[in-house]
């Protein structure tokens, strides 16, 4: 078995192996030359290897030594990062962040706030979860995630630390193609109710319902597939203003004229659970979070 290595007696070999000398070791150090030279050489019997060549004017590195060192700088990487991590955490900061997000959330803020936070904690283990009705509760009681940015109405939960953040204005639309976009308006909710509305669920049967129209309705999970099927046509839906602007404008989607208003404000919040209280990586994305949303569009 070999004996026990020291962050020391690797630190001793960088130095020499970047140095060329044992003496030029010592003075980057400044240790006495013999004291190198005696950690080198209990390295070497440690390992049971010959680090370097001494037969020349120089001491070169033999090809296990070569190795080793390479191991050596990775192993130093590793304990100053240890280091900075535990004494980033005594000054409160979490040993990593994870976050469950809406993806009815503004994609562009939450891109630049968390820009920012690699920005502020280089280094810091960052994970995002995107999950639709329910699922950032889901995650944020079961310790997956830390902070969840979500609608709290479509779980009705009350027991969570919660602060809201914005309103996502939900619009009703449909592809230029459908028959409701030829229909003058303004329309009755019982137009709409002749066609498919196209719905975000959870897979809760009697799960939340705000903002459905009658009972033809086809349920998807994620915003991404609901918005393929809504640009070819199967039917009309409510969806958040920021995400559609840009098919209306392109033409591909149009904006229905209801005269029972359908769109409704959807709130957001940013919520934790009551006992996990934010660490400083997550606190400053929620403070950067609400400057960017505070900002005039």
């Amino acid at each position: 078995m070999l004996k026990p290595l020291t962050l020391d007696q690797l630190r001793v070999l960088v130095a020499v192996a970047d140095a060329g000398s044992f003496s030029g070791a010592s003075r980057q150090l400044r240790r006495a030359q013999s004291g190198v030279s005696q950690c080198i050489q209990t390295l070497e019997s440690t390992l049971q290897l010959q680090l370097f060549d001494r037969s020349g004017t120089r001491p070169a590195l033999t090809e296990a030594g070569r190795t080793i060192l390479s191991d050596a700088r990775k192993l130093l990487r590793g304990a100053e990062a240890l280091r900075s991590r535990a004494e980033s955490m005594v000054d409160g900061l979490e040993p990593a962040l994870s976050l469950a997000i809406d993806p009815l959330f503004p994609n562009d803020i939450l891109v630049d706030a968390l820009h920012a936070v690699e920005q502020a904690f280089a280094g810091l283990p960052l994970t995002l979860h995107t999950e639709s009705f329910g699922g950032p509760e889901r995650l944020l009681r079961n310790g997956t995630a830390h902070l969840g940015i979500y609608c709290l109405e479509t779980t009705e939960s009350a027991d969570l630390a919660a602060e809201f953040l914005a309103n996502i204005e939900m619009v009703p639309v449909v592809s230029a193609a459908h028959p409701l976009a030829a229909r003058g308006g303004p329309l009755a909710r019982a137009d709409l109710a002749e066609h498919v509305q196209l719905v975000l669920t959870n897979g809760v049967a009697d799960g939340w319902s705000r903002g459905i129209i009658g009972d033809r309705t086809w349920l998807f999970a994620d915003v991404q597939t609901r918005q393929i099927f809504l640009r070819e046509g199967f039917g009309w839906c409510n969806a958040p203003r920021h995400l559609v602007e840009p098919l209306i404008a392109a033409g591909d989607l149009v904006r229905l004229d209801v005269k029972e208003q359908p769109c409704y404000l959807l709130p957001i919040h940013m919520a934790h659970l009551q006992d996990a209280a934010p660490g400083r990586a997550a606190r400053f994305l929620m403070e950067d979070v609400r400057r960017r949303l505070a900002r005039p569009v």
